[in-house]
Order: C-alpha cells, then sequence, then structure tokens
C-alpha cells in the first residue's frame, strides 16, 4: 500500500488498495478467498504519533496500534472488494493472534516497523525506549516478532468463508496477544509476520493454495550477486537448502514452506501483477511437497 518513499497519505495508501483489488478480482472468480495484508510503514506512522502526543502519558502500546491499523487497511479493502464484486459479501474481521511470552524473540527484536532515518539524521532512540538497526542504507524501528501460534477468530473465519464470504483478516500478522494462567488474553508488545500468520490460517482452513504476493516477479536464488535468478518451481527441502534476506523474502519462503509442508497443498510467491497466473502455476515461484515423477 506504500512504495519506498511515499507519503503515508490516505488517498496514495486507497489508490494502491483499488490496484490491489483489481488483481484479486481475478483470483475471486470461482474462489473464496481469504485476504491478509502487512502494516509496517502504518503501525511504525501511529507508533511515533503515539510517542510524540504530548497529551499521553504513555504512547499506545502495539497491540492497540495494530489493531487500528486493521480497521483501517481492512475498512479500505472490504470495501474495494464489494464494490468490486456487488455479487459478493465481503467483510474485514480484526483478529488477535497467541504467542509465546517465553518466545526468544523477546530478547532479540528484529521486525522493522515505520520509517527510516538517513544515518545523519536525528533518530528518536534517546528516552523513547526504542531499538534501532540498519536497514540498507536506512535506520529503522525494531520490535519483538514472536512465532505466531493460533489465531483466535479461526472458528468464525472458517464459518464466514463456508458461507462464501471473502473474509480481511489478521492484518500485520493480526494483533498479539498471549493467554495468561487462566487462560485470558492480554495484548502483548510485539509485531507478528505477516506471511507465518497467514500461513497458520492457510494451515487451518485447509486452504487449496496460499499465494504470497509482492512487488517482485518470484524468489531469486543468489540475490544480489552475479549468478542472481528466478526459482520458477521448488521442493520444501530445496528452498530450505538456501538462504534469503531475513527482513524481505526469508519469511515468505518459509511461509510457503511450512504452509506445503502441513498440508501438502501449494503455494506460490509472485508479483501481484501476476495473482491469477500464480493460483495456476505459470508465473512466480511455485512451491510443492515434492517433485512429481
Amino acid at each position: 500500500m506504500l512504495q519506498r518513499g511515499e507519503r503515508p497519505a490516505a488517498e496514495i495508501q486507497e489508490h494502491h488498495v483499488l490496484d490491489a483489488v483489481a488483481h484479486l478480482v481475478r483470483v475471486a472468480e470461482g474462489n473464496t478467498l481469504i485476504v491478509t495484508h502487512g502494516n509496517g510503514p502504518q503501525v511504525g506512522m501511529l507508533a511515533v504519533e503515539s510517542a510524540s502526543d504530548p497529551v499521553l502519558d504513555h504512547p499506545f502500546p502495539f497491540d492497540a496500534l495494530g489493531a487500528q491499523t486493521q480497521g483501517m487497511i481492512g475498512y479500505w479493502l472490504a470495501q474495494a472488494l464489494a464494490n468490486a464484486l456487488p455479487t459478493r459479501r465481503a467483510v474485514a474481521l480484526v483478529t488477535q493472534t497467541v504467542v509465546d511470552l517465553n518466545d526468544p524473540a523477546f530478547s532479540n527484536p528484529t521486525k522493522f516497523v515505520g520509517r527510516g532515518y538517513a544515518a545523519d539524521e536525528a533518530r528518536p532512540t534517546a528516552g523513547t525506549g526504542w531499538t534501532m538497526k540498519q536497514d540498507g542504507p536506512l535506520w529503522r524501528r525494531v520490535v519483538a516478532s514472536p512465532e505466531p501460534m493460533e489465531v483466535v477468530e479461526i472458528a468464525t473465519i472458517k464459518e464466514l468463508v463456508a458461507s462464501g464470504t471473502i473474509v480481511v483478516c489478521a492484518g500485520g500478522g493480526g494483533v498479539p496477544v498471549a493467554r495468561d494462567a487462566m487462560g485470558n488474553l492480554h495484548g502483548v508488545e510485539a509485531v507478528i509476520d505477516k506471511d507465518l500468520a497467514t500461513a497458520v490460517i492457510a494451515r487451518d482452513v485447509n486452504a487449496d493454495a496460499m499465494l504470497i504476493l509482492t512487488d517482485v516477479p518470484a524468489v531469486l536464488a543468489g540475490y544480489g550477486t552475479v549468478s542472481e535468478h528466478p526459482i520458477h518451481s521448488a521442493t520444501v527441502s530445496e528452498l530450505r537448502a538456501l538462504s534469503f534476506p531475513a527482513g524481505s523474502m526469508g519469511p515468505k519462503v518459509e511461509a510457503a514452506c511450512r504452509f506445503v509442508e502441513a498440508t501438502g497443498g501449494r503455494s506460490a510467491i509472485g508479483s501481484f501483477d501476476d495473482s491469477l497466473e500464480l493460483l495456476h502455476g505459470t508465473a512466480g515461484t511455485t512451491v510443492v511437497a515434492s517433485r512429481v515423477p
């Protein structure tokens, strides 16, 4: 919904949503969709605004900020889907993703959120409690990204899908929550990886296929080297033998592998422009359990 360097204005994001939905409409023909989405720039922007608000004694926690972005982005997507497919129902569902408070990710924050800061630019570290790490030439805030264990609203998602409703859910990986000794849910200061959370949902609804739509045409082997080349088809074991950037393609490949391992289904990674072709296996990178003899 935002390209690098774009202002996070509502109209810019809504324009990108309409472009995305135009491709999703092609996939929706003859299929029921569950649509997930990211929220990194949006939740980062809200975190900066909250931290700098003089009215607040302390910033809003990330679980609340994640819920806010789910509402905003889910509203845009559900509305655009309903407008483009007037005979179909579409709904945005705020979802919670359960994590383990003992997850080692809490002691090693790695998930980038928010805008980037140049090396010679003042960065909001002193007094904020933020952890900053380098993301290419820029510096960005990082927060804990624990493993998604389950999506609380999965039964509701299944019921909606069974009725033919297009469901927008797990925005930004879902609101991070943990269960206490009594089994009650409480928000957690974290951001869930959207691709790994998507794999959990796709597994639990026994989806036929999982598409990871991004801004590159395929997974690249040897990324950034002279031997760089696209991978058109690969098994889980073949992909796991390779190395991919942790902050970008790595989680997408891992999510695709987990879904295929759990279900025996097929996953694909590639460009939004090739959404329907990805579903048919004629574009992007197709991930399968094993090679057909």
